[in-house]
């Protein structure tokens, strides 16, 4: 799959809306993660009041929207730069373009584990469940952003060839 989208003509347009939507993802998977936490933090008011609830969900969503769809793509476009500088100095040839697409792509592709580690945050909260799950994650964000750029490496060889 990765393959397909290197071959397609540069995109930013493309590579960013990879990027959103895994950050939309990564929003949605924080949603019980986040209702449990303000859940446990005052139960006794919230059983006198229900709406007061809402008025405390309601700042705590809007932070996590906010880290989530303005400052994470900010990072991690600072990340794909620095991943990119990276594989230039050990002389790997991967473009920006290439990079971007890899890093924003494997995020988006790991997607379902991170909802799995939202509903273990949500549901069992901190702990090794919680621990595990994020370890498979990361491990395969890792994954697929290695394999697409040892696939930008081998296209750009095989057009050099």
């Amino acid at each position: 799959m990765i393959r397909r989208k290197l071959s397609l003509d540069e995109s930013e347009p493309r590579a960013l809306a990879y990027l959103m939507a895994a950050c939309a993802f990564m929003f949605v998977a924080q949603l019980p993660s986040v209702s449990r936490r303000v859940s446990l933090a005052d139960p006794d008011r919230w059983a006198g009041d229900p709406g007061a609830y809402q008025q405390a969900l309601q700042p705590a969503l809007g932070g996590a929207l906010l880290a989530t769809m303005i400052f994470w793509p900010l990072i991690l476009y600072a990340l794909a730069a620095l991943g990119q500088m990276i594989l230039r100095v050990l002389r790997q040839r991967v473009s920006g373009y290439e990079m971007r697409i890899a890093l924003f792509w494997g995020l988006l592709s790991a997607a379902p584990i991170a909802l799995l580690a939202g509903l273990t945050a949500g549901f069992v909260g901190q702990g090794i469940e919680l621990t595990v799950v994020g370890v498979l994650w990361l491990l395969a964000v890792m994954w697929f952003v290695a394999t697409g750029v040892r696939v930008a490496r081998r296209q750009r060889i095989e057009e050099t060839v």
